[in-house]
């Protein structure tokens, strides 16, 4: 059965939808290669008429806006791209990995109970604020406050909840019977999950560890409470852009943006599918 064709009503409201979802993207973009005095400009200036990449050069070299008469940037952005690759890729597969093992031990071991993915997900009920504070006091007392092994421990601890949620709703598509059937093989429990469960729920493997990248990379909270001086991030990074002669430096700021940007936006694009899927697990069953 084919299905029917958008009226053109839907049609207008999904374009308009459309519009206000791309502009920021679109403004962002232009401000990135815009040059200093275009800005500020009174009436904006939309699409630069001498578009430069002289933004994205400063973020590594922090002195070369300086041709323009703007005082350069107090440091470069290399060290905040190093600190989210290494703090979300580190947490990110470290969730992933507890989680797969916590998903198959929920849905394999736990009995019928539909509470507990729940109740594991009621760990991100609490809004970021509430527990930064806490997470402070203790990170002080233990030395893991402004580095990087407290950072990816607490990444870990606010995505681990989602990881485990969605690889669940995989794990629970997948027939036993195929487990079952590698053990009459010969092989260990342990070992039918690493031989037959796993590989065969690789694509959804694939999309929770791309979803929990994406909320690692894109994390300001804990990030901002956690650092001082010895790590940083992207997301950090972005409000050091202040100078006392030129204010805010949009431009610097939107060249940093469409870097954090462009990663996100193609590995969304590669999960859409298997992300609403694990975001509605146990509502359709095939």
């Amino acid at each position: 059965m084919e299905p029917k064709p958008l009226s053109l009503p839907l049609k207008l409201v999904m374009f308009a939808a459309l519009i206000v979802v791309l502009f920021p993207v679109f403004w962002i973009t232009m401000t990135a290669i815009k040059p200093p005095t275009d800005w500020n400009a009174s009436p904006a200036i939309w699409v630069p008429s001498e578009p430069t990449f002289i933004n994205f050069k400063t973020l590594f070299d922090p002195d070369a806006i300086r041709e323009y008469g703007v005082g350069g940037v107090s440091q470069s952005a290399t060290k905040a791209v190093f600190g989210s690759l290494t703090a979300s890729i580190t947490a990110t597969l470290l969730s992933v990995a507890i989680g797969l093992f916590s998903a198959i031990g929920i849905s394999r071991y736990s009995g019928s109970s539909k509470a507990t993915p729940l109740i594991i997900l009621s760990g991100r009920m609490f809004p970021p604020a509430a527990i930064a504070v806490p997470f402070v006091i203790i990170f002080s007392n233990i030395g893991l406050i402004d580095s990087y092994t407290g950072l990816i421990g607490i990444y870990v601890a606010v995505t681990l909840p989602f990881s485990t949620w969605m690889l669940k709703s995989f794990v629970d598509d997948l027939p036993r019977e195929v487990e079952e059937a590698a053990m009459i093989d010969g092989r260990s429990r342990l070992m039918a999950h690493f031989t037959v469960t796993i590989p065969l729920i690789k694509g959804g493997l694939f999309a929770t560890t791309m979803f929990i990248f994406i909320l690692n990379w894109s994390e300001f909270m804990f990030a901002l409470v956690l650092s001082y001086s010895n790590i940083s991030t992207i997301p950090v990074q972005l409000a050091k852009y202040v100078t006392a002669t030129a204010g805010t430096l949009y431009g610097v700021q939107a060249a940093l943006a469409v870097l954090a940007m462009a990663p996100l936006i193609y590995v969304g694009y590669l999960i859409q599918g298997h992300l609403a899927r694990g975001m509605t697990f146990g509502a359709i069953k095939q």
